[in-house]
């Protein structure tokens, strides 16, 4: 029965984090999801939650939930801040979406210290500096 779904595959849909700002003190970091499409995406569910190990220690954030209920094609729509802190762990954003009546996840994880300067693009649709999985 599963060998005759059809394998469904996620294309032109990326995560990105992006810095939103800059003080002496601190950055302001946001995580976008991101239609390439040339379609929009409906009922979009997303679940993030970092893990990894940090000072010797395994660490785990909360599972946060979040649903968008439409992406209009080449838009972008905010998940959610992401703290700095939690950059040396697995990033992982679960998204799971409809086009038409076809349904699609893909999970998009950002590795620790991946998300640092020397791999800062100028994120398409959203236009500012960041690191983003396609």
């Amino acid at each position: 029965m599963i060998k005759d779904l059809p394998p469904n595959i996620v294309k032109d849909i990326a995560v990105a984090v992006a810095l939103e700002g800059e003080t002496a003190e601190s950055k302001t970091w946001y995580v976008y999801i991101i239609n390439l499409k040339n379609e929009p995406i409906e009922n979009v569910l997303i679940t993030s939650k970092g893990y990894g190990e940090k000072n010797g220690e395994l660490v785990k954030t909360s599972v946060l939930r979040h649903s968008i209920p439409h992406i209009g094609p080449n838009q972008y729509k905010l998940i959610e801040p992401i703290d700095e802190q939690t950059f040396g762990l697995n990033n992982e954003y679960w998204i799971s979406d409809y086009i038409g009546r076809d349904i699609f996840d893909k999970k998009f994880i950002f590795l620790p210290e991946s998300i640092v300067d020397n791999n800062f693009i100028k994120l398409p649709v959203v236009n500012k500096p960041g690191v983003m999985i396609l």
